[in-house]
């Protein structure tokens, strides 16, 4: 049986320059990235080896790395950025990513602005009709 579990990294924070203004581009502005991966840590229990699951220290660096990358216009590209990056990884099955953008540049007083979106790789079937 394939299990689904979860690894979580909530408030990784990263500078980058996206936006549609100018000035965003031109001074950046940090970003907050929380994480979900969905994926079976049943082997990296039973081994205890970082090797057998997703390192999530890592995956905070790459986060990072890909904020702090070529700008675009919308977060909502930054996470679609994020998302197809992390299902790179063999294990990973699913992801959701949330690109919080505390400094948008909004005219009324506001706590947050954030965009979450859900990818996933496609399922493959058990069985097949006709097998």
């Amino acid at each position: 049986m394939d299990f689904i579990d979860e690894i979580t990294l909530t408030g990784v924070r990263a500078y980058g320059y996206h936006g549609v203004f100018e000035d965003e581009r031109r001074e950046g502005q940090e970003f907050v990235v929380d994480v979900t991966l969905y994926l079976s840590t049943a082997e990296a229990a039973e081994t205890d080896d970082v090797t057998d699951t997703v390192h999530y220290g890592e995956v905070a660096e790459r986060i990072v790395e890909l904020v702090g990358g070529e700008p675009l216009n919308l977060i909502e590209g930054v996470a679609a950025r994020i998302a197809d990056d992390l299902l790179s990884y063999d294990l990973v099955r699913m992801v959701s990513v949330t690109v919080h953008k505390p400094q948008a540049p909004i005219t009324v007083a506001f706590s947050d602005v954030a965009v979450t979106i859900r990818r996933g790789r496609p399922v493959e079937p058990a069985w097949t009709v006709g097998s």
